[in-house]
């Protein structure tokens, strides 16, 4: 029922609302009408679909087969609305990985037109989010590129409270409180919007990167979870909605290596909108310039690039690919 693919290290399961229906989940018929019911069926969806059958689960791996569920199209043709289910049953806003591997789902279904579509994410923390995407081929790797619009920057773009100001390599970024609690080293922090909430936390030093086994043990964990995880599972501190998590360090030219931890999910081997941020964070910080910029994860290297204009970002593009997995 449930097809699993890969981008970077990311895994989502992809399902269609008429195949959740025939399993039992009381989906209503539009995506926005989803959306807003979401706690009646998303964590049933969850279990369902992402949960490992009774007895496979491999040692040492993550709670779910995945890092979240893709529930669509909901149309025939584009544009197409899609929703972005995190493992905690909460719903994401916008997710680069998600999004390459639903167009992927899409074009193996014919869906998917020679020019892209637009794919519209409904959620309930607002309006749907739309990307537009386009199949391209990138050195010879086939994929799509993710239109994500303009960046946003500051606390103010993320609802954050309760921050300070602080000077890093010249320019004004964020200091977050309970981010240097955990560790002094993450005193400069850089907030982003890229249709959802980003910190960047700003590293001098490649070798001093969070590595996701850290991040998955105490104190790290709890502490990462108040802060990413908004309320009831995290304390939404410093914003009440939650934020995802990334550590970034220069590493030479326009080449960016990061860590993620995501909201809703925790610590990932690859974020499409997390590489995006960590992109723009970088070149307003002055590390990286206009242009292309190669974000560094576990998972793989995603390509963003970043267009300028009068001396302020106003669009950002992602080159994903995926392929499907047993």
């Amino acid at each position: 029922m449930t097809q699993f693919y890969d981008a970077r290290g990311n895994i989502y399961g992809v399902v269609s609302p008429q195949r959740l229906r025939e399993a039992g989940i009381d989906l209503p018929s539009g995506a926005a009408q989803c959306a807003a019911s979401r706690q009646a069926w998303s964590r049933a969806a969850i279990a369902l679909c992402c949960d490992w059958p009774e007895g496979q689960r491999p040692a040492g791996s993550k709670s779910h087969r995945s890092d979240g569920l893709l529930i669509g199209p909901f149309q025939s043709a584009a544009p197409f609305d899609v929703l972005i289910v995190n493992t905690d049953g909460t719903l994401a806003e916008r997710s680069g990985n998600g999004l390459t591997i639903f167009s992927q789902s899409l074009l193996e279904q014919g869906l998917m037109p020679a020019e892209g579509a637009s794919l519209r994410v409904h959620h309930d923390k607002g309006d749907a989010v739309e990307t537009s995407v386009k199949p391209a081929a990138v050195e010879g790797v086939h994929g799509f590129w993710l239109d994500l619009g303009q960046p946003g920057f500051g606390p103010s773009a993320v609802a954050a409270q309760d921050v300070e100001s602080r000077e890093f390599n010249d320019r004004q970024v964020s200091h977050v409180k309970p981010l240097a609690q955990l560790d002094p080293a993450w005193q400069h922090s850089q907030f982003v919007r890229i249709g959802n909430p980003h910190c960047v936390t700003l590293l001098t030093d490649v070798a001093v990167l969070p590595s996701n086994s850290q991040m998955r043990e105490s104190p790290w964990s709890e502490g990462l979870t108040r802060i990413a995880y908004a309320m009831p599972t995290g304390a939404g501190q410093p914003c009440p909605a939650g934020i995802n998590l990334q550590w970034a360090a220069l590493a030479s030219a326009q080449r960016i290596v990061a860590r993620v931890f995501e909201r809703g999910e925790g610590p990932t081997a690859s974020s499409g909108t997390s590489a995006s941020a960590v992109a723009c964070a970088a070149w307003a910080v002055g590390w990286v310039a206009s242009g292309e910029v190669h974000v560094v994860m576990p998972g793989g290297t995603a390509p963003v690039l970043l267009e300028e204009e009068q001396g302020e970002l106003v669009r950002v593009r992602l080159f994903g690919t995926a392929r499907l997995i047993d």
